[in-house]
């Protein structure tokens, strides 16, 4: 009987990334394919990357090294943002057999014909402007929880971002398939399902191939709070300027959302938000997290920071640490700027040196440390309720409460994928919160 072909997966970067490499993976599987981890001794590597950070870019040559660790004999791919904006560049890495773009990644299969190395890694990608068809996608298997894709690509024209140009237009999965992939995630016991897409607050731009909205974002939510089975929904990060507050006071209300909004700041100084070309002005911004909080008072809000980005003086910065200062936020996601080729900003001057980026990087992830304590601690007395992850981490079972306070307790393997209600009581030197099961 011939041995069944092994094949591993990598990825890098988003929620989105994940829930599309475990679509692909299910591919292979279907093809008569056993998935194994990166870990163990493969036949096929495929790595799924990100441009959205300089550091993506540097990891990806250490994650091939590991691979041919692994097997010097094994074919490796690479997919995703990073293979359609340089794929020439991966190409020429040693050990790499076959790079696809953006719309070529879920016909990895149809590529694979032979598993013999290359000399030169070989290269499929498309013109961006022909990723205009919408795959739908969502991860299980890997997780408690499911990363569900509900639209792909994004039409507006940040200053510092590669995305438009690695995933071309805004386009959307159709209302339909949003619900089926729902209902078979919701069927595998899975408990919590995170929405994820490039821009998701767009949701029902291209649903059918045309630009007009067939539906919103709003809509879309609402439906998805009617399908049974599922014990949680979470928005994974949304735009302020398509957060409106139909969608805040729905979830503020409905069965299944989760008290938890992730919502992208990037700068808390207007001059820069404007050069940034960001679709909002600090004003708006505070506007939301004011009316979440009314409706929510326990929601966690979390947000995205670009530090050093060119024209930000020290009294730039200093605007934004202190608007972050004041603002009644939960955690922050802190980028350090790097120049990415083909954008607007690599070309702007008063460029900021990169110790002073790193300086204003620290500065801001020690903010963070402080908001989440606080958050914390405002949570403590509280009763909540905990879904309890999959991993023993050095004799602990970890889980986030439905506004995503992180917990830990002793290892049970019986407490996995399970909902528990709880009192929150300390927080330990970790900075991670003790309870009592109710």
């Amino acid at each position: 009987m011939e041995n069944r072909k092994k094949v591993a997966f990598y990825t890098l970067g988003c929620k989105l990334n994940f829930s599309e490499t475990s679509t692909i993976a299910r591919s292979f599987e279907q093809e008569g394919f056993d998935r194994v981890d990166f870990e163990e001794v493969a036949d096929i590597y495929v790595i799924n990357t990100c441009s959205v950070t300089e550091n993506a870019d540097k990891q990806f040559k250490q994650i091939v090294k590991k691979a041919q660790k692994k097997n010097q004999k094994a074919f490796v791919a690479a997919v995703g943002c990073y293979a359609q904006l340089k794929p020439e560049q991966l190409a020429q890495v040693d050990g790499v057999d076959l790079v696809l773009g953006a719309t070529e990644k879920f016909k990895i299969t149809d590529y694979i014909n032979d598993l013999s190395k290359n000399d030169m890694g070989e290269v499929h990608s498309c013109e961006i402007s022909e990723a205009d068809f919408y795959v739908g996608s969502y991860s299980i298997g890997d997780r408690t929880r499911a990363f569900l894709k509900v639209q792909d690509g994004c039409d507006y024209k940040c200053t510092y971002c590669t995305i438009p140009l690695a995933r071309g237009i805004s386009r959307s999965d159709t209302m339909d398939n949003v619900l089926k992939n729902a209902a078979e995630i919701s069927a595998k016991d899975i408990k919590e399902i995170v929405l994820t897409g490039v821009n998701v607050g767009d949701y029902g731009k291209g649903e059918f191939g045309n630009k007009k909205h067939e539906h919103t974002f709003l809509e879309l939510v609402q439906a998805l709070d009617k399908v049974q089975g599922i014990e949680r929904l979470r928005i994974s990060s949304i735009e302020p300027n398509l957060l409106k507050n139909e969608t805040i006071d729905f979830v503020a209300q409905s069965r299944s959302f989760v008290p938890h909004f992730h919502i992208p700041l990037q700068s808390g100084c207007d001059d820069i938000l404007k050069k940034m070309k960001r679709r909002y002005l600090t004003d708006l911004y505070t506007e939301r997290v004011t009316r979440i909080k009314q409706v929510m008072p326990d929601c966690c809000i979390g947000v995205d920071v670009i530090v050093g980005f060119p024209g930000e003086t020290d009294e730039k910065f200093l605007e934004t640490y202190n608007f972050l200062t004041q603002l009644d936020i939960s955690y922050l996601h802190v980028f350090t700027y790097s120049e990415r080729d083909n954008t607007e900003a690599i070309d702007m001057a008063d460029v900021v040196p990169i110790n002073i980026r790193n300086k204003r990087s620290k500065m801001l992830r020690g903010l963070s440390v402080k908001k989440r304590r606080a958050f914390y601690e405002s949570q403590l007395g509280k009763e909540k309720t905990v879904l309890f992850e999959s991993e023993n981490k050095q004799g602990y079972i970890h889980g986030f409460t439905e506004n995503y306070v992180k917990v830990k307790t002793p290892w049970d393997p019986a407490l996995v994928n399970t909902l528990h209600q709880i009192e929150l009581t300390t927080i330990d030197q970790d900075g991670i919160v003790r309870f009592n099961f109710l």
